[in-house]
């Protein structure tokens, strides 16, 4: 397989471009995995039913994002496999975002609750 660039994006780069509205931020996860934890804004287009066609990419950037970076750069695979150019990831997934102390959305396991942890 041909292999273009991706480009490596940290989770603090990612944060800003969400904060700016520049970027669609793609959340290649499994819907158990995207309902336990997500990153706040992130849509939700698992790679086990991934189809590069059905992503909105017109007017802001796409960001892919999963777990640790894996998934996220399958799906970059097959973006470029059809047809779309120079594509950016979160690099270490949400395990990197949180690691960063950026908030998420999760599940409290002790109470089944949403929890946003981006709310003041």
């Amino acid at each position: 397989m041909h292999d273009k660039h991706v480009i490596d994006a940290t989770p603090e780069q990612v944060n800003a471009w969400l904060a700016n509205g520049e970027i669609l931020l793609v959340d290649v996860r499994e819907a158990n995995e995207y309902a336990f934890e997500r990153i706040h804004g992130a849509l939700l287009y698992p790679l086990s039913t991934f189809d590069p066609n059905a992503l909105p990419t017109e007017g802001r950037k796409l960001v892919l994002q999963c777990g640790s970076g894996k998934r996220s750069l399958m799906a970059a695979h097959k973006l470029q496999a059809a047809g779309h150019g120079q594509l950016t990831h979160l690099a270490g997934g949400i395990q990197a975002w949180k690691a960063a102390g950026l908030p998420v959305i999760r599940i409290d396991v002790q109470t089944g609750r949403v929890v946003d942890d981006g709310r003041r």
